[in-house]
């Protein structure tokens, strides 16, 4: 065997395509970029991710056969990850991580497949993988085939942060019947273990300060997360962690000492969107307007409490009813602009609706009104560019706003 870089005879075809790899990356390694184009610098960056997709793809393949052959033995080594790790100075976790993926790979052959093709990143092989071994053992093999499809054709659209999350829901799209059922199943688990573990501890240091740490469900931390982003921003006092604990501050102090009885502890702004039958008891999941998911059985108990803005919706999701506080009108369109967008609608932005802005997208100027369907929600920074001269707007299907520089 080789590892000058020149192929031999006696080559096995791995290393002889690991030894023409290594004489490539040799050849560009000092290679200036300056003198690319934009147009090429745009190609070489994509398949540049591609190659190294690829090449990753091999490394896992390798992985597998170095666990299944237990290549750390020789070395005393506990395990071939740990073998890996120390020869590599990877960290053991990173090497267990990845010998992990290695492995369910092996088990799912066409994600595995599409990787080595370069069709789907690292990060979204893992997304589709573990959203496939998630599922409940009583799934039939048909359905897991049928779920794992779904997910890579996805992956050809979305990142693997949208991945997983389509993933947790993967069995509302490929068995409904059985979809709605374990979900509320798990996620009732879910929310008693995190009321089991709910913790709150507070320490005073003696010199002015309180020191705590605590320990919530899900849908109360996106209750508390929003009310201080609320706080921090109409005071200016930005959401970094100061900014964020002057806001926690001022949200106990503000907090109105005789509502404390019946008050209930739920933020007022909260938006929790559930179907009419999931309301009359169904096992359909509701939803905050953070995305949080949350059984049928908390959504019907937050609906029936003070300070939560139900949205109800019908059986193709239009919206039946939104509850609002007292009579303001505008901000029951903007609710269910947020239920509906879920946030910046520019292509790319992630930013929550609590951070956006509502779009006119007809201009009010030019006759648009002030509508549901004339609306949108953009981040201040997209919502500069939608008015901006230099930019032009591109309206996409479900709603997407992308922005192009003019000439």
């Amino acid at each position: 065997m080789t590892s000058t870089g020149h192929r031999t005879d006696r080559d096995h075809p791995i290393l002889a395509a690991l030894s023409a790899i290594e004489v490539e990356l040799d050849a560009i390694e000092h290679a200036p970029a300056w003198f690319l184009s934009d147009a090429d610098a745009r190609q070489a960056l994509l398949r540049t991710t591609r190659v190294a997709v690829r090449v990753a793809a091999a490394e896992l393949k390798l992985a597998a056969h170095a666990d299944r052959n237990d290549l750390g033995a020789e070395s005393g080594a506990t395990s071939a990850a740990v073998w890996w790790a120390i020869e590599t100075r990877m960290t053991q976790r990173e090497a267990a991580r990845k010998m992990k993926l290695a492995k369910a790979l092996e088990q799912q052959d066409q994600v595995s497949e599409a990787l080595a093709a370069g069709d789907v990143l690292v990060d979204q092989a893992q997304a589709v993988t573990e959203s496939v071994d998630r599922l409940p053992d009583t799934v039939l093999p048909e359905v897991r085939t049928q779920a794992r499809d779904y997910l890579l054709e996805a992956a050809k659209h979305y990142d693997s942060k949208a991945l997983r999350l389509q993933g947790r829901r993967i069995l509302d799209v490929v068995a409904p019947e059985v979809g709605e059922a374990e979900e509320a199943k798990q996620l009732e688990a879910e929310e008693r273990k995190a009321e089991q573990a709910a913790r709150l501890t507070m320490h005073d240091d003696g010199h002015g300060q309180t020191h705590g740490r605590f320990t919530l469900g899900t849908a109360e931390a996106d209750m508390l997360r929003k009310a201080l982003h609320a706080i921090a921003n109409a005071k200016g006092h930005g959401l970094d962690p100061h900014g964020m604990g002057v806001a926690f501050g001022e949200y106990v102090r503000g907090y109105p000492a005789d509502k404390l009885p019946t008050a209930g502890g739920v933020n007022a702004t909260v938006v929790v969107t559930m179907t009419l039958e999931t309301l009359l008891g169904g096992l359909k999941a509701a939803q905050l307007d953070t995305g949080t998911m949350i059984s049928p059985g908390l959504a019907r108990k937050l609906a029936c409490g003070a300070g939560v803005i139900p949205v109800v919706l019908g059986g193709k999701s239009e919206v039946l009813d939104v509850g609002r506080k007292r009579r303001f009108h505008t901000k029951a369109q903007r609710i269910a602009m947020a239920v509906r967008d879920k946030g910046c609608v520019a292509m790319g932005c992630e930013r929550p609706g609590s951070w956006c802005h509502a779009h006119h997208l007809i201009p009010w100027s030019q006759g648009g009104s002030t509508s549901v369907e004339n609306g949108a929600l953009l981040c201040p920074r997209h919502h500069a560019l939608a008015h901006h001269h230099d930019y032009a707007v591109t309206h996409h299907p479900e709603g997407r706003i992308s922005f192009t520089r003019r000439e």
